[in-house]
């Protein structure tokens, strides 16, 4: 069917109308071989609260945006690859049902359906585009996934220290790294996370201490993996830098490689509702 459909005049037309609703603010959709297949509005759940949102599903992209007028103007245009995509039926709540998880490697949030069996209708649609997509490229499916911000009225403590309240004063922070709410003092650092982007993100104390500990696992193993090569060059040295002509024993006595000059064993809390 989505072949079929592929370079009909009906579909072309219906994507430039899907452009048109964006304007000037929107990326360009129409490519060869992209069908639209779908279109609805969900309830993404937002850091503030609930937002209504226009989805636009086509066979390799999933498109969404804010409704300035319905059927006329959208945008904060939003496209998410469908080759990134992982979903998660998630379990209703006071405030919102029939919800499910959108996970990729750069963002993931949950949106909900207006019923049950409009769920069941975009999740099977989503899975499907899915896929074919990756049996058409050879891809695996995606294992690393961006977390969720939790909404800001979840929590009225901070999820780490759990001691700081929120107030007017006392603003709310999210860590990039595990979507907590988290308080300034809890989120003083930033790390570079190049999955999610090319600058330094916040990030919670713990995430902090476990993203450092990980970096210099990698550091160290690249090293590992340096040490034969280096041991095979002959009469190769490492720099220090200085190219004086002082003999051997005239430098000073070198630090062992592997001594740790910094150590932690900070007890980490946790949230705990």
């Amino acid at each position: 069917m989505v072949d079929h459909l592929a370079n009909t005049e009906i579909n072309s037309q219906r994507i430039a109308a899907v452009e048109n609703c964006f304007g000037a603010s929107g990326q360009p959709l129409a490519v060869p071989g992209r069908v639209l297949l779908g279109e609805g509005i969900l309830t993404k759940e937002c850091r503030k609260k609930p937002k209504p949102r226009i989805f636009f599903l086509f066979n390799d992209i999933l498109v969404y945006g804010s409704i300035v007028i319905n059927k006329r103007k959208y945008n904060s245009q939003h496209i998410i690859p469908l080759e990134d995509v992982t979903l998660e039926t998630l379990p209703d709540t006071l405030q919102m049902k029939n919800r499910w998880m959108i996970k990729t490697s750069k963002k993931s949030f949950v949106v909900s359906a207006a019923s049950l069996t409009e769920r069941k209708e975009w999740i099977s649609h989503l899975e499907e585009c899915i896929r074919h997509l990756l049996t058409k490229t050879g891809r695996q499916p995606s294992t690393e996934h961006a977390a969720p911000w939790i909404p800001d009225k979840a929590t009225d403590i901070c999820m780490r220290c759990t001691q700081t309240k929120f107030s007017t004063l006392t603003r709310r922070h999210h860590c990039r790294k595990c979507g907590f709410v988290v308080c300034a003092d809890c989120s003083r650092q930033r790390f570079l996370m190049p999955r999610l982007s090319p600058k330094p993100l916040r990030v919670c104390n713990l995430c902090y201490r476990q993203l450092l500990a990980e970096k210099q696992k990698e550091v160290e193993a690249d090293r590992r993996q340096l040490e034969p090569i280096r041991s095979a060059i002959p009469g190769y040295e490492p720099s220090s830098g200085d190219d004086s002509d002082k003999s051997d024993d005239d430098k000073a006595d070198q630090w062992p490689a592997d001594t740790e000059f910094y150590t932690s064993h900070v007890a980490w809390s946790s949230f705990h509702s």
